[in-house]
Parts: C-alpha cells; sequence; structure tokens
C-alpha cells in the first residue's frame, strides 16, 4: 500500500490521474466550509517538509516501474500542497523521471502571493488554482482562511502567476448557495477572473458532506445562471463523474487502492466503482473484508453509504 500516492483515479478533467500527496491530512491554509477531506487540523502558512522528499520519490519510482502510466500526475493532498517546501523538487523528479507524462498542480492558490512559491510551478503543464470569492468578508465565510491572509493576496498571487506561467491555467470556482451566489459577489468574481483571464473556467459544487451542518450543493440550473450572469467565454460546469466503459484496471491490490482512496475522502461503492475500474461485486467483497478486519467503516448520509478509515487508521 502506497502512504503519498492514490490511484490512478479517473478524473473529471484529467482522465486517469495519479495522485501524489504533498502535506498530511489535515494541513492547510484554509479552513473550507465545503472541504470534502474533513476539518483542517494545522490550519498555517508556514511552508516546511510536512513529508520528506525521498519517501514520496521512493513511491513513485516504485509505482512508475510496475504500472501503466496514468494520463497525469497530479500533485494534490490532504490539505494544501504548496506548504510542502519541496514541491519544486518533487515536479523536477516527475519530469526527469517520465517526462511524458504531464504534471498538472491543484491549490486552493493561497499562497501564491510568495514569489517562491509561483517559481516552483514553473516546471508543471497545467496548474488548477481555486477562487471562490473575491470580497473578504465572503472569502472569510467560505474559506475560513489563516490568520493574516487575505483575499487580496490570493487574487494578486494569482494575477502574477497568469503573467509568468506559460502552460495551462484552469480557475476553479466552487458556488456554494447562501454563501458566495449573491449577484453582488458573482460581479465582483467577475472582475478578477477576466483580470487573471484563465484559460478554462471551471464551476464547480457541494458532491460529499462538508464540514458544516446543512450545506447543500448548487444544482445544475443554479450553476447555469451563474454562467449566464456571467456571460463569459471559457466557463464550463464540471459534471459528474461519468462511468468509463473500457476503463484499463491501472491496480491489481484492490485492497490496497480502496483504503489509501478512502484515506483522502469518504467515498460510495459507486464512487470506488468508477474510480477503480472494477466491477461493484468485486468492490463490494473488497469492502466487507475491510470492515471486518476493522479497517473501514460505513457511514449513512444524504447522497447514500459512504466508506472512511476508522478513526485508529486515520494517522
Amino acid at each position: 500500500m502506497y502512504k503519498y500516492l492514490f490511484g490512478p483515479v479517473p478524473s473529471r478533467r484529467l482522465g486517469m490521474s495519479l495522485g501524489v500527496d504533498l502535506v498530511p491530512k489535515k494541513v492547510c491554509s484554509l479552513d473550507c466550509v465545503y472541504c470534502e477531506v474533513g476539518k483542517t487540523t494545522k490550519l498555517s502558512l508556514e511552508r516546511k517538509e510536512y513529508i520528506n522528499a525521498d519517501c514520496i520519490k521512493d513511491e513513485l519510482t516504485h509505482y512508475l516501474k510496475n504500472n501503466p502510466s496514468p494520463d497525469y500526475i497530479t500533485i494534490t493532498a490532504s490539505g494544501e500542497p504548496t506548504l510542502n517546501q519541496h514541491l519544486g523538487a518533487i515536479i523536477d523528479f516527475i519530469k526527469q523521471t517520465k517526462a511524458d507524462i504531464p504534471v498538472a498542480l491543484i491549490t486552493n492558490g493561497s499562497l501564491l502571493y510568495d514569489p517562491e512559491v509561483r517559481k516552483e510551478m514553473m516546471k508543471a503543464d497545467l496548474l488548477l488554482p481555486s477562487l471562490d470569492a473575491a470580497t473578504n468578508d465572503v472569502f472569510k465565510k467560505i474559506n475560513r482562511p489563516a490568520e493574516d491572509l487575505t483575499v487580496e493576496m490570493c487574487i494578486e498571487g494569482i494575477i502574477s502567476l497568469r503573467k509568468e506561467f506559460e502552460g495551462k491555467i484552469w480557475l476553479e470556482v466552487f458556488i456554494l448557495p447562501g454563501y458566495n451566489d449573491s449577484k453582488e459577489e458573482l460581479t465582483a468574481l467577475k472582475e478578477v477572473i477576466l483580470k487573471v483571464n484563465p484559460d478554462s473556467i471551471h464551476l464547480n459544487t457541494l458532491d460529499r458532506p462538508g464540514t458544516v451542518a446543512n450545506l447543500r450543493g448548487a444544482s445544475r440550473e443554479e450553476l447555469q445562471r451563474v454562467v449566464d450572469f456571467w456571460q463569459m467565454d471559457k466557463v464550463e460546469i464540471v459534471a459528474k463523474l461519468k462511468q468509463v466503459e473500457t476503463q484499463q484496471t491501472y491496480r491489481k491490490d484492490t485492497a490496497s487502492a480502496i483504503l489509501e482512496t478512502v484515506a483522502r475522502r469518504p467515498c460510495t461503492l459507486e464512487d470506488l466503482t468508477k474510480m477503480l475500474g472494477l466491477k461493484s461485486e468485486e468492490i463490494e467483497k473488497q469492502l466487507k473484508q475491510l470492515i471486518e478486519e476493522c479497517k473501514l467503516e460505513s457511514v449513512a448520509q444524504d447522497r447514500g453509504v459512504f466508506y472512511q478509515l476508522l478513526e485508529k487508521d486515520m494517522d
């Protein structure tokens, strides 16, 4: 079982994506109310070696020697990956080891005000920063940032990144009804997005339980109203994951793949079936075994039964 890698899983935007985790759960610069990973336990802007770079490199080396190549290697985290001070070294290692596999970086964009962080991103092929608010009041309400972090810092960082980065930037905006969908906030967001000028704008919304009770995701109609209100090109509603009929099975160690996946976020049987490219019967068999071994538990939520690690296995 890999500790710092997960997948490959079929991404909504990146095809089959091998995830690389750069910080432990849940070290982050934000404590977003909608986060599917869970509440932030260490809220910080401090960059340091949260995970040893050599350990990550060893797992990448083993995976790439023993498995088919994914469509993307995606740097992400059970928190914010740019907090790891070895971000640049990990990207360099991937490009040196498998130059033919594009590297994507998913970030909440909160550390882009730092020129060193932006410099370390330059060898990636695709950057996917987030921006959920354009005013400080909404930023604090939906993203709950670390002390001293302002939305102006995030905005200026993304604008600076766009000027410096030659690859593609896909900007994600997470729409949460009652938080950032007012006409005033959407107007402010549009003004910022026009300044950033990303290659694509992706609208997303809540699909799994967040960290605050009684949240709901925006409906397809509500997301379309945002698109219509903005009247901008390059805006795409990120659809729910669809089953890939001819999907290749990238992993034979099913139980390990399940544990690696749910360690990062709870999943339903349907989620795992789509992610791992296996029949539901095989997934159900493994889930039953993992529950009997006291490695997983099932929790009923609005969208269905979610499987997650038992508390004792979350370290």
